[in-house]
């Protein structure tokens, strides 16, 4: 099963400093086929204005991935972790048994990023954040792992759950595959470029949500930047 959801019917708040936008129930924005996918709760795709941002807030028993597309966030959390994360890289808090923390976009642009929660294995724990560049180059034609709850992927950022976060570059005509596996769920996102799933087309910016499905084919319509979430 494919499913493709065009970012125009994606839930929308803009808030001024925030402009985002849900591909899952969250705040104000409620659609109860739109809950989850697999263990998969939150894909939010924001835009944070220049030296604006999320004040200090609490979270627990969440695994938060941060890819940043265009500019950079500097996070900072109770635990006196701080660091900026820019274009490409990712970031990746385990909230675990409780942390507060703040996520500031102090640059002189807007900030757009990607903001995955993926529900933990087990609650509670330590919490935790990391960060790591992940050179769009070394992803070139090919999926690679960001984060991930195997311990198989020894060079991606750990997330303390049964789901790996991906990320590609392909250029116009090119096409890789990726083995899903038809008891997972898959979503994924054209950060940039129009693309096709097993001959589904999608835009930039859609949402696609597949499961029954072993392998993934995904040809590059335009040249485009790809991120998914391999969930259980």
């Amino acid at each position: 099963m494919i499913d493709v959801r065009p970012f125009d019917t994606l839930g929308a708040a803009n808030h001024g400093w925030l402009d985002a936008h849900h591909h899952f129930s969250f705040a104000d924005y409620y659609d109860p086929k739109r809950m989850a996918w697999g263990n998969l709760r939150v894909w939010n795709d924001d835009a944070i204005a220049p030296k604006s941002g999320f004040p200090p807030h609490p979270h627990s028993d969440m695994e938060i991935i941060t890819y940043v597309r265009e500019g950079a966030i500097t996070h900072q959390d109770s635990l006196g972790n701080k660091g900026r994360t820019e274009a490409g890289d990712v970031q990746v808090m385990s909230a675990g048994s409780g942390i507060t923390h703040a996520e500031y976009n102090l640059e002189n642009e807007t900030t757009r990023l990607f903001q995955i929660w993926i529900v933990p294995s087990k609650r509670g724990g330590e919490p935790s954040w990391g960060a790591r560049p992940f050179p769009k180059g070394d992803r070139s034609g090919r999926f690679v792992t960001l984060a991930s709850g195997f311990a198989e992927d020894s060079e991606a950022l750990p997330i303390r759950t049964d789901a790996r976060v991906l990320g590609a570059t392909l250029r116009k005509g090119e096409t890789t595959e990726y083995p899903l596996g038809s008891e997972r769920h898959a979503y994924l996102v054209p950060a940039t470029g129009k693309i096709e799933i097993n001959g589904v087309a999608a835009n930039a910016r859609d949402g696609v949500a597949i499961s029954d499905t072993e392998t993934l084919t995904v040809t590059a319509l335009e040249d485009a930047e790809l991120v998914m979430v391999d969930a259980a």
